[in-house]
C-alpha cells in the first residue's frame, strides 16, 4: 500500500469535509515481526515504550521484543481480554504518569481500542502489530468500550503506524480469519444505513467514503475462498481491505462507514451477555450473524411499494423493564428527544423508493451467506450460541442504546403498502 499516494487522493474533497488520517505508514510483509523496532524508529517513536498485548498476541509474534533494542520497553501482559472496558483505558493512562510516551499494541480489537483511546486522551503515539485479520477496525479513529455495562464508540485516534507480519497473519486461527470476512460483509448494511440516515437527516455522507467502504468489502467479498487458506498473499490482500475500513471511519470522525443496525444489534447481544457473566463471542462472528438478519429483514420492506408514516410508538416502561441495568444508560440517549423526532414523515414516504433502492444495490442476503460459508464463518443464531428468543429480543429493542437512524428504525414508524 502506498499510503503517501492513497491518503493524497481524499486531499481536497468534493464533499467539502477534510479527511484527516494521523497513519504516517503502513508496512505489511512477510517477516516483518524483526522489523518492528526499525519501523518504529524510523516513525519518530520516542525511547519509553509501552508494548500492550496478551499472552496468546505476544506468543505468536516471536522476536517482537528482541527488535525493540533500541527502545526502553514496560510490558502489559494480560492473560486474555476479549472485552475493553473503560478499566482498561485508565490502565494504560496511569502508564503515562510512570513516563510512557508511547504505546505499541500487539493483537486486535479490544486490545488496540483502549490503548488507542487512551493515547488519544493524553496526546501520546499509537502503534498496532496486528496479528489477525480479524476486524476491520486497525486503521479506525473510534474505540468501542464497555463503560458501566454499556458498549459505546468513543471518538479517538489513527495510529500513526500499522505493521503486519503476513506469515503471523496467514498462521492466525480460522475462526479468527472468518470473523474479521464477518465483519466486513456488515459494511452492506452500514452503507444503506449510513445513505438513509444523509436522506432523512441530512448527516454527512461523503461518496468518495462511501465508495471506498463498498471498494474494501467488495474486495474480501472476492477473497472469501482464500480466508481460511494459510497464504501468505492472501493474508495481505484481506488485511489492506480490512484497513481500508478502517481509514474510512477515520476520515469521516464517524464510524457510520463500517457500522450501521447490525453493530448496534451485536453490542446489544453483548451487553446483555455480560450481564449474565457470559464471555461473548468473536466480534465478527455476531456481527456477521446479524448482518444477514438485518439485511433478509431489509429486503422484505424493500417488496412493498410505498409507505405511510406516523411518529414512533415506543412503550418506555417496556423498553426500559427489558434493557434492566442498562436502562439509565439507554434513555440518556433517547431524552429530551429520540433521535427519530427529527424525521420529516412526509420525506419518509417520500424516499422510500430510495431506500428499496439502496437495498437491491448491495449483495443479497443469500450471495452473502454463500460467501461467509466458504470464509468459514457461522451464519445462524444457532451457531453463535443464541436463542431464537433472545436474538427476538435483540432485534426488537437494539435500535434504542444508539442516537442512530437506521433502516430498522424507521421500520417503527412505517405502515407498509403492498
Amino acid at each position: 500500500m502506498d499510503l503517501k499516494q492513497f491518503l493524497q487522493e481524499y486531499e481536497h474533497c468534493s464533499c467539502g469535509q477534510k479527511h484527516e488520517c494521523s497513519l504516517k505508514d503502513v508496512q505489511i510483509g512477510s517477516g516483518y515481526v524483526h522489523r518492528v523496532g526499525e519501523i518504529l524508529k524510523k516513525n519518530g517513536f520516542p525511547r519509553n515504550l509501552l508494548l500492550v498485548a496478551d499472552k496468546t498476541t505476544l506468543a505468536v509474534s516471536e522476536g517482537i521484543t528482541q527488535s525493540l533494542k533500541d527502545f526502553d520497553v514496560t510490558l502489559k501482559v494480560y492473560d486474555r481480554l476479549r472485552v475493553a472496558r473503560m478499566d482498561d483505558v485508565r490502565a494504560i493512562e496511569a502508564y503515562f504518569n510512570e513516563g510512557i510516551e508511547a504505546v505499541l499494541s500487539v493483537g486486535t480489537g479490544s486490545l488496540n481500542d483502549p490503548c488507542r483511546l487512551a493515547c488519544a486522551r493524553h496526546n501520546k503515539m499509537f502503534a498496532i502489530f496486528a496479528t489477525a485479520p480479524s476486524m476491520d477496525g486497525f486503521a479506525s479513529a473510534s474505540s468501542p468500550i464497555v463503560d458501566h455495562g454499556f458498549k459505546l464508540s468513543y471518538q479517538a485516534k489513527n495510529p500513526e503506524v500499522i505493521i503486519a507480519d503476513t506469515k503471523i497473519l496467514a498462521q492466525a486461527p480460522v475462526e479468527l480469519k472468518s470473523a474479521g470476512f464477518g465483519d466486513m460483509v456488515a459494511k452492506y448494511v452500514a452503507l444503506i444505513d449510513w445513505k438513509i440516515s444523509n436522506i432523512v437527516l441530512g448527516l454527512p455522507c461523503c461518496e468518495k467514503v462511501f465508495a471506498l467502504t463498498r471498494y474494501a468489502a467488495d474486495r474480501v467479498m472476492r477473497n472469501a475462498v482464500k480466508v481460511t487458506a494459510n497464504d501468505e498473499e492472501a493474508a495481505a490482500v484481506i488485511f489492506e481491505g480490512l484497513l481500508y475500513t478502517g481509514m474510512a471511519m477515520g476520515f469521516v470522525k464517524n464510524s457510520h462507514p463500517a457500522s450501521g443496525a447490525e453493530h448496534v444489534m451485536a453490542h446489544y447481544m453483548e451487553c446483555k451477555e455480560l450481564l449474565e457473566g457470559k464471555e461473548p463471542n468473536f466480534h465478527g462472528e455476531d456481527v456477521g450473524v446479524c448482518t444477514l438478519v438485518m439485511l433478509e429483514y431489509y429486503e422484505r420492506l424493500a417488496q412493498y411499494s410505498c409507505v405511510r408514516a406516523h411518529r414512533e410508538r415506543n412503550d418506555w416502561q417496556d423498553i426500559c423493564e427489558v434493557y434492566g441495568p442498562l436502562a439509565e444508560e439507554m434513555l440518556k440517549l433517547n431524552t429530551p428527544h429520540t433521535i427519530t423526532e427529527e424525521v420529516d414523515l412526509a420525506l419518509l414516504e417520500e424516499k422510500f423508493g430510495e431506500f428499496r433502492a439502496l437495498v437491491k444495490s448491495v449483495p443479497s442476503s443469500k450471495e452473502l451467506r454463500d460467501k461467509m460459508k466458504i470464509a468459514g464463518c457461522k451464519t445462524t443464531i444457532a451457531e453463535i450460541g443464541k436463542t431464537e428468543t433472545f436474538a427476538r429480543e435483540c432485534f426488537l429493542y437494539h435500535p434504542y442504546m444508539r442516537r442512530r437512524v437506521s433502516f430498522r428504525r424507521l421500520a417503527n414508524m412505517m405502515d407498509f403498502i403492498q
